[in-house]
């Protein structure tokens, strides 16, 4: 009789199953929130207005910083001068909401008729002197995340060159500094500078919430790491400056295009670092980041410690629990490697798309994770076919599958708690501050089932989903 042998490295596979995730045009519920002076216009079809409608909810009727171009058979069938009506739209955005930068997103259909956005913006961008940023953000990628990887990479094309010479013009340019030095006096700011460390010019990318943005900068600060600044900006305006040789860091592993332009395009040097996602992750990310510029990094034993121990009332919950992840958001590889740091098994990581360069940290901190607790190799299954996914659920019987929404209530039926992944791409969970939410919602199906039991009414709930 044989026995079947742990595998000793990460096990990839390839379905070439179907992209059960939302549009990427779905990047505009929170970018158009981040970059305070934009405004997005979403060109695509009545379809696409839907979409958004939905996602957004009714807040498309309440006039925010972003509009649909509906496409209508006359558009598509070439008989209107697309320059003329985009000009009209982008002339009645300007006279309405002046903004400092308008969004060009394409949709799929703008691909199929070859709408030329790229070759008409910078005559519209002269004509209304405004910019005018083309991304093509449409449902031939494979996650609905890639649409800010794709509004990124345009938008560092758009970053300065050169550094800013007058005192005026740097407070403009360092947005966070600026946001930091707040109320200070010129005492504070002159003994908060004397404490970074010397070292290239730093710049992280990724949009995240500005009380998040705040607390990875504090980390970094605490080492006496400088961040010159974060793509995107609060405002178009305050866009970082990106000179050949500064070093820049991603906090996402769905920006791989953004890395890509940032090295080939602004010849930035990429820092690979796993990504600040769990106390496990932001310690390894500030420690790739402190070795990169030769600088030891202090107390992050006790900053991670005492995270884990605040939080220990939730990871109790999971500990030797089991968790499938099917693949919808691009984050699977950094929440399976936390939630087998926080004790769970992982059976399987689907993912849309898998780009082993850009997250070769954060596949490495995983294997280690894995080593280190003790806990079986998971299977990672780049586009996972769903159908054949959920015959391994079936069989495996996990205590926690983490899902799209598509396939959430239909595993509830069955008596499987499931959590949108959906939800992890909205809430903040990055940095070491934020780990109870990371947890709050990874317990939350468990503590629920755990009260309905309490209360006896699981039996109830089972007997309703077999009817």
């Amino acid at each position: 009789m044989t026995v079947a042998k742990e595998p000793s490295a990460l096990n990839f596979e390839c379905e070439t199953g179907n992209y059960h995730t939302f549009c990427p045009i779905s990047c505009v519920a929170w970018l158009y929130q981040k970059i305070e002076d934009s405004f997005f216009l979403v060109i695509g079809t009545k379809t696409c207005g839907y979409f958004l409608q939905n996602a957004m909810g009714v807040m498309i009727f309440a006039e925010p910083r972003y509009a649909m171009a509906e496409l209508e058979e006359g558009d598509i069938s070439a008989q209107l001068n697309d320059y003329e009506e985009l000009k009209r739209l982008c002339e009645q955005i300007k006279r309405d909401r002046n903004p400092s930068v308008i969004v060009w997103i394409g949709t799929c259909t703008t691909e199929i008729i070859k709408t030329d956005l790229e070759g008409l913006a910078p005559k519209l961008e002269a004509d209304l002197g405004i910019p005018i940023v083309v991304a093509r953000a449409n449902g031939l990628d494979y996650a609905f995340t890639q649409g800010e990887d794709t509004v990124l990479a345009a938008m560092a094309n758009r970053c300065p060159e050169k550094a800013p010479v007058s005192e005026t013009e740097k407070g403009e340019r360092n947005a966070i500094q600026k946001l930091m030095n707040f109320g200070k006096k010129k005492e504070d700011i002159t003994q908060d500078e004397s404490e970074y460390v010397d070292h290239p010019p730093l710049v992280l990318f990724g949009s995240l919430p500005d009380p998040v943005v705040t607390q990875l900068t504090l980390e970094l600060k605490k080492q006496g790491v400088k961040v010159s600044g974060w793509l995107p900006a609060k405002r178009f305006t305050e866009l970082p400056v990106l000179e050949e040789g500064y070093y820049v860091a991603g906090v996402n592993p769905f920006l791989s295009r953004t890395a890509t332009t940032l090295m080939r395009r602004r010849k930035c040097k990429l820092i690979g670092a796993p990504f600040p996602i769990g106390p496990d992750g932001t310690r390894a990310w500030v420690e790739k980041i402190c070795s990169v510029f030769g600088i030891t990094p202090k107390g992050l034993d006790e900053r991670e410690a005492q995270i884990w121990a605040g939080v220990e009332d939730y990871v109790k919950l999971i500990r030797g629990k089991s968790v499938f992840l099917m693949g919808d958001n691009l984050l699977e590889i950094s929440m399976a490697r936390f939630l087998i740091r926080c004790g769970m098994t992982v059976h399987e990581i689907g993912i849309p798309y898998m780009d082993k360069r850009y997250q070769a940290a954060e596949l490495a901190l995983l294997e280690k994770t894995c080593q280190e607790m003790g806990s079986p190799l998971p299977t990672i299954v780049e586009k996972p076919d769903n159908y054949n996914q959920v015959q391994r659920i079936y069989e495996l019987k996990p205590d926690l599958v983490i899902t799209g929404m598509a396939h959430a209530n239909p595993l509830e039926a069955r008596g499987i708690n499931t959590k949108w992944s959906v939800e992890f791409t909205f809430a903040q969970i990055h940095g070491f501050g934020n780990v109870r939410d990371v947890l709050e919602l990874v317990t939350r199906p468990l503590r629920r089932n755990n009260n309905l039991k309490d209360l006896g009414w699981d039996k109830l709930v089972r007997e309703e989903a077999q009817v």
